[in-house]
């Protein structure tokens, strides 16, 4: 791979015995991005070297994904829920030494993002997530075009083992028929990043691990979603929400609206692209981050 963010330097690191893989490079205040689905860390290629210029970047494949460990699922799906994606996270951050950052997140790392930034507000100055509105939000407003678009959220979730297996018997077709389902086919991604995707999807236990990613969506993470809600607990840190005007999320959500219902500081707009904003349309979103990130903390912020 030719690309310079794929070549920054990789490390690993181990927390309650599963394994988180990523790449750090740059210079400057740290700026954690996290990937979604069905991907990896690879989805910043296009950015995350101009990024890296003004910030510390720190890109992580989530657990389950990647080059990350995929731990055996548990009843209640505690293991993929988006605490403990989080607590990666957080603990990758603090293994490189930063207390308190950014964060850019795409799709199910954007879930993680949220989880984070309401469970360590101290540690999350300010958010940028692209491509989605709260979880509990749009599974409540769930609609036919929705549905129709969202097929795999509803799919992913249903008892093992069947999802599983159908992922399993042709990995390279799921992530080739997701991605290429949506806006532009498979034309924005570059060749070499696509086989890394693909390469990923046929580890053993991707099948399994993206399927609990999911099922922890529609269970126990909605649990935490509703206790947040129930004790009025809002974010508090900067959010800034993009999303695509060719996707379904801007299509079927008022997407600033319902943010704004969790969230106490709330701004964004649509991109001119579908659901994988930073590889449709990185030059937009590259302007969008440096400008958001690079912005004074808040009045009384912790610097």
């Amino acid at each position: 791979m030719t690309n310079p963010f794929l070549s920054f330097p990789t490390f690993d690191l181990e927390r309650n015995g599963v394994r988180i893989h990523g790449r750090i490079g740059g210079q400057g205040a740290p700026l954690l991005l996290l990937h979604g689905h069905p991907q990896t860390h690879a989805i910043w290629h296009r950015v995350a070297p101009a990024l890296a210029e003004r910030f510390t970047v720190v890109a992580l494949d989530l657990r389950g994904y990647g080059d990350s460990g995929r731990p055996v699922a548990d009843a209640g799906h505690r293991v993929y829920s988006k605490r403990e994606m989080a607590l990666d996270a957080l603990d990758a951050m603090r293994h490189h030494g930063f207390e308190r950052f950014g964060v850019l997140a795409h799709d199910r790392g954007a879930r993680v993002a949220h989880r984070l930034a309401a469970d360590h507000p101290a540690a999350v100055e300010r958010m940028l997530l692209l491509d989605i509105a709260p979880t509990l939000a749009m599974y409540e407003h769930t609609s036919e075009a929705f549905a129709k678009a969202y097929w795999h959220w509803f799919f992913l979730i249903q008892p093992p083992p069947l999802p599983e297996a159908l992922i399993a018997s042709d990995p390279v077709r799921y992530v080739r028929s997701v991605m290429g389902g949506r806006h532009a086919g498979l034309a924005p991604f570059a060749p070499e990043v696509l086989a890394e995707y693909e390469r990923c999807a046929a580890i053993a236990g991707t099948a399994e691990s993206i399927c609990e990613d999911y099922r922890a969506s529609a269970t126990i993470d909605l649990e935490h979603d509703r206790a947040d809600i129930a004790a009025g607990r809002r974010l508090a840190q900067p959010l800034r929400v993009l999303w695509g005007e060719h996707g379904a999320v801007g299509k079927a959500f008022d997407v600033l609206a319902l943010w704004r219902e969790r969230a106490a500081e709330v701004s964004g707009r649509a991109l001119p692209c579908g659901h994988y904003v930073p590889e449709e349309a990185p030059d937009a979103l590259l302007a969008e981050a440096l400008a958001f990130f690079s912005s004074p903390p808040q009045a009384g912020a912790t610097p």
